[in-house]
């Protein structure tokens, strides 16, 4: 019941309310970015969602040319840059709450079991990123997704909300970078070779 049609109604309640209550965060966000870095201000890249369907997920734009910008670094250290992922939200391709959503990359190196993360919409806000985001393992990110999954009910989704402030409160090393999700689909691929 509450996955089905509550969680949906709590989405869509949230996520237009956040939209237009940050909209002067947004605005000031979209004109600095503009000033400093003199491109673009939004970001898109396709990504796997609820079982298996690719969207394109929106960010303020952080890297250019493969290099991060000016402020590139403050936005998403600050996570800033996933702002506009509440409009995914709106949209329906995420919920407020859920495994984050990975490049397809991952999708494609990933077998039954992990494939299982992906039974519910991708989250602005998981399991895994409140239990030690890029301190722990891809596998050990999974397993809190797939325990999410097995587990999602309004509670869990309450205590993940409050948990990610801290998270986003306490400033990290971005978890994004090219090297990192290297590593991560690397070591996807070499486990799913060795069970074969």
């Amino acid at each position: 019941m509450y996955k089905k049609y509550v969680k949906r109604f709590f989405d869509i309640i949230v996520s237009f309310f956040t939209l237009i209550l940050l909209s002067p965060i947004y605005f000031v966000i979209g004109i600095t970015i503009k000033i400093i870095d003199n491109g673009k201000i939004f970001y898109t890249q396709e990504r796997t969602g609820e079982n298996g369907n690719n969207f394109k997920i929106y960010k303020f734009k952080t890297m250019c040319n493969g290099c991060e910008t000016k402020l590139g670094k403050f936005l998403r250290n600050t996570s800033l840059d996933e702002l506009p992922q509440f409009y995914n939200v709106l949209k329906g391709d995420m919920s407020i709450v859920g495994p984050r959503p990975w490049i397809t990359l991952y999708y494609e190196n990933f077998d039954a079991y992990q494939k299982r993360r992906l039974e519910t919409k991708p989250g602005i806000v998981g399991l895994a990123q409140v239990n030690g985001r890029r301190k722990i393992s891809v596998f050990e990110k999974i397993d809190y997704d797939i325990e999410y999954v097995d587990n999602l009910n309004f509670i869990l989704d309450i205590k993940i909300i409050l948990r990610s402030l801290k998270v986003i409160i306490v400033k990290e090393e971005s978890e994004n970078s090219k090297d990192y999700i290297k590593n991560e689909i690397e070591m996807l691929k070499n486990s799913k070779e060795k069970a074969s």
